[in-house]
């Protein structure tokens, strides 16, 4: 992220903003120059390439949010040294908020939208969730092991991870710990012999995007009607719904054993989630950034209105 324009050009605009501010404020000069004129704009174009920067790259908010939190503290020390009234005026007046939502952000709760529907039926593409980051542990990176307080995952938690061959944040259910064997046959799951309890208790009509190849080749992505079943299942102290889709994955029996250090999890929509069964593969331990605990809005589009129907607790 560090080498991207964007980023280059919002660091090196906060730079010049804060650097002119700074010796304007302690200058005895009544005439504003150029770029204290416009000082705003730059900032907030600086703002946005930095927060462009950041989404485009999957970066990590929290790693921005502490430099600010740094930088308000050194400008806050240069106002007290230079017994500048304004700088240290200012200089508190960012560092307060800026350190309140790090703290907030960081070892609380982080807001995390789901972008696929590779959770339902229970949690639906566009869902805004609230991420408990101290349920396993605190830390500053989303990868790394907790400095303090760690506790590891449990079965049927609804975590937030980052996989291995991915920047970008999934959820998924966690379904097997380090030693387990994880089997699916007839599309029933199977951990350490004993299979994982599910009751039916519904049938819906689902449309499912399946790749379809021309005979030149060219592969395009279909919608096609199928129809799903879905179960209550319960893993260990949890209980939650899933849905299986008929004549989808059909397959043989497949079996896996989880390594030391990592966890196996899976999509509640089950045939249609890239989860520990394709390609994210076993996940460290290292990449759990948090269990997602509360539904607070459902925005499924830029041009729908949010909803707070399905605000709560998830289970």
């Amino acid at each position: 992220m560090i080498t991207d324009p964007l980023f280059i050009l919002g660091i090196f605009g906060m730079t010049i903003c804060l650097i002119t501010w700074i010796r304007f404020s302690i200058s005895e000069k009544t005439t504003e120059p150029f770029v204290i004129k416009y000082l705003s704009s730059i900032s907030f174009i600086s703002g946005i390439a930095l927060l462009l920067s950041i989404f485009y790259n999957s970066g990590d908010l929290g790693l921005v949010l502490l430099a600010g939190v740094v930088i308000s503290l050194i400008v806050l020390v240069i106002g007290y040294y230079l017994n500048n009234a304004e700088i240290i005026s200012s200089s508190r007046g960012y560092l307060i908020p800026i350190l309140l939502i790090f703290v907030l952000r960081t070892f609380l709760y982080e807001p995390y939208q789901i972008p696929s529907g590779s959770m339902e039926p229970q949690l639906k593409k566009g869902d805004f969730l609230l991420v408990n980051k101290f349920a396993y542990g605190i830390k500053i990176n989303r990868i790394g092991i907790p400095k303090m307080f760690k506790t590891d995952p449990e079965y049927g938690d609804p975590v937030v991870l980052i996989p291995p061959h991915n920047p970008v944040p999934y959820i998924k259910r966690l379904i097997g710990k380090p030693g387990d064997v994880i089997r699916i046959i007839n599309k029933k799951l199977y951990i350490n012999g004993e299979v994982v309890e599910r009751v039916k208790f519904d049938t819906e009509n689902i449309v499912i995007k399946q790749p379809y190849m021309y005979p030149d080749g060219n592969i395009v992505t279909r919608e096609m009607e199928a129809v799903g079943d879905l179960y209550i299942e319960k893993h260990g102290e949890a209980e939650y719904k899933i849905r299986i889709t008929r004549g989808r994955n059909e397959q043989f029996p497949q079996e896996w054993t989880v390594p030391e250090g990592h966890y196996f999890v899976m999509g509640d929509n089950r045939d249609n989630s890239n989860d520990s069964t394709r390609d994210v593969g076993f996940v460290p331990r290292e990449n759990f950034f948090g269990r997602a605990d509360y539904i607070f809005m459902t925005w499924e589009c830029w041009t729908c209105m949010p909803s707070f129907k399905k605000a709560g607790k998830i289970k």
